[in-house]
């Protein structure tokens, strides 16, 4: 089971990926932080992907953040919070990424696709993020800039 400590959470690739700009990651490069067919969706947030993903997002890994976030929203409970919290996450990653590349327009559209896909957190955590942690990776995704 890929849980945080069953792998270093330091690696980094070689860059961070912007499309049209530099080379994409092999295709399983990411593999070894995917969360297992037997993880449950309770033990998600203990997960290599779930972590590394946070460290990805924090050093403006945008692009691989996102890779490994996909694969634990894609094992949560469709209506969930869990759910809806990961996807605005994502929303924010792609939304960093457009920012990177210079691309305005669609940044701030995937600004407001996050907002509206993140949950009420309603004075609680979810998966360990509470709502002023959303908005630390908002507005980090709000400002990034083309390098």
């Amino acid at each position: 089971m890929s849980l945080h400590n069953d792998l270093d959470l330091s690696w980094r690739p070689s860059h961070a990926y912007l499309p049209g700009q530099n080379s994409r990651h092999s295709e399983n490069t990411f593999d070894k932080f995917k969360p297992d067919l037997l993880i449950s969706h309770m033990e998600l947030r203990q997960s290599i992907a779930w972590h590394i993903g946070q460290k990805f997002f924090r050093e403006e890994y945008y692009w691989e953040a996102h890779e490994v976030w996909e694969s634990v929203w894609m094992k949560l409970e469709e209506t969930s919070s869990e759910r809806a919290l990961v996807k605005s996450l994502i929303q924010l990653t792609n939304a960093g990424l457009k920012g990177k590349m210079g691309r305005d327009k669609a940044q701030m559209r995937l600004l407001d696709l996050a907002k509206l896909e993140c949950p009420n957190f309603k004075n609680r955590e979810i998966m360990d993020i509470s709502s002023a942690g959303w908005w630390k990776f908002y507005t980090q995704a709000s400002r990034a800039v083309p390098l």
